[in-house]
């Protein structure tokens, strides 16, 4: 056993040599280097994590898994949270969670469902596939959230949900949202994969609907490389949500584990025969949406680096909207609710009439500076979704006018000060 352990130590000590000589911080070279508007910011401890949980060859879910589980859970001081493979599934597992019979006064086929128009495809895609019909409400420019006096106007007789997700980690209007939902009966689901970190009133989003959803992808606040995960704030959903990210399985036993409810053998299930192995009863329609053991230990590196991750972003952001204050008469900056402190997804700008936005981000993409939309802009208009049932309230003027004329710049933990400062001279040389 020792000379394991000698072995496995020497391993990550090569590990950590590694990293040094093969994984360290480039020179930033002006117009040569790119400046990402997002990227993976890691250092020795996700590689010896990752090692370290290979050597060990626990290649599904397991007790790294439950480990950064547990973690995140208490981050959040939520009743529960769910591993899943990538934000988009912990979307699906939510709205598909919604719409399970096992869910008291649960959501059916037909029912609508509150979104803004300026999306992300995959916070729409679950609506879309559990036969719901998107309500879609327009949104405001500098925030990039769903218009909140617009929100209440929108619900009809069919409306069963609010879906909202916190645009580039701009927490939305929370106190009126979940004013309307309780008033409404309407269930409350955050879309939170953006937004690790913000809190609205001192209180963390994703803690306020009854679910919410987190993306671990590089772009995000942490990453695991792929990966998401639900937040639970109703332990009533539980149960539903760990079957669908699980095959739709009734059985809840953890990995490597046989009869934890004590009747694998025993029980009666709907129409199958008495005492069906309960290890292949399946409740709800589901999936396999798990995650793996190894990206649960970079994970595990990752959460401890969230608090500097977020105030680097914020510090970025700040920058940028300091130095770029005195372009407000070409530019629409971003905003943010007077109780919100976003943890920023990246630096978003409007240009005024009179600013040709294509040919400034060509002017910053030609030296590097990556630039990208808000998402999908009207995602009406995107091929996939023009021909889907759905409803409007009111106009989408906002919605266009983000689609043509709104870009973002990146605001991550990897920015140097060489990169800020060359991104500012950048926006003065175009202006000039």
């Amino acid at each position: 056993m020792t000379e394991k352990k000698d072995l496995k130590e020497k391993i990550l000590s090569l590990v950590k040599e590694y990293y040094i000589n093969f994984h360290s911080t480039k020179k930033f070279i002006p117009r040569k280097t790119k400046i990402n508007y997002a990227g993976r910011v890691y250092d020795e401890k996700e590689l010896q994590n990752l090692v370290s949980s290979s050597l060990d060859f626990w290649l599904t879910s397991g007790p790294e898994s439950a480990q950064f589980e547990q973690k995140v859970r208490q981050y959040f001081a939520a009743k529960w949270f769910l591993l899943v493979n990538s934000g988009s599934s912990a979307n699906l597992v939510m709205m598909s969670t919604l719409c399970s019979p096992q869910v008291q006064n649960h959501l059916k086929p037909g029912d609508e469902v509150i979104t803004p128009a300026v999306t992300f495809p995959t916070t729409l895609a679950p609506i879309i596939q559990n036969q719901l019909v998107p309500v879609f409400v327009d949104c405001d420019i500098g925030t990039y959230n769903i218009s909140i006096d617009l929100v209440e106007k929108a619900i009809g007789p069919k409306t069963r949900a609010l879906f909202i997700p916190h645009t580039l980690g701009n927490p939305a209007h929370l106190d009126k949202l979940v004013e309307i939902s309780q008033k409404h009966n309407l269930f409350l689901i955050e879309d939170c994969c953006d937004a690790l970190g913000a809190t609205y009133d001192g209180k963390k989003v994703g803690t306020f609907g009854k679910m919410a959803s987190l993306s671990f992808y590089p772009a995000h606040q942490m990453t695991m490389g792929e990966g998401g995960g639900v937040i639970i704030n109703d332990s009533r959903m539980l149960k539903t949500a760990r079957s669908i990210r699980d095959w739709g399985r009734d059985c809840y036993c953890e990995p490597g584990m046989n009869d934890t409810c004590g009747k694998r053998f025993s029980a009666q299930y709907g129409s199958l025969p008495h005492g069906y192995d309960h290890k292949y009863v399946y409740s709800n329609i589901g999936y396999n949406l798990k995650a793996t053991d190894l990206q649960a230990a970079i994970g595990l590196a990752q959460m401890e680096k969230v608090p500097d991750f977020v105030a680097a972003r914020r510090a970025n952001f700040k920058y940028y909207y300091e130095h770029l204050q005195k372009f407000e008469d070409k530019l629409i900056l971003p905003k943010w609710e007077d109780k919100a402190e976003p943890s920023w997804f990246g630096f978003p700008i409007t240009v005024r009439e009179g600013v040709d936005c294509a040919a400034l981000v060509d002017f910053l993409e030609e030296v590097g500076i990556e630039t990208r939309k808000v998402f999908a802009g009207n995602i009406l208009k995107q091929p996939g979704y023009a021909t889907i049932k759905h409803r409007v309230y009111g106009t989408l003027k906002n919605t266009d006018i983000i689609m043509n004329n709104t870009f973002f710049i990146g605001v991550y933990p990897g920015l140097t000060q060489e990169m800020r400062e060359f991104v500012v001279k950048r926006f003065e040389e175009f202006f000039s």
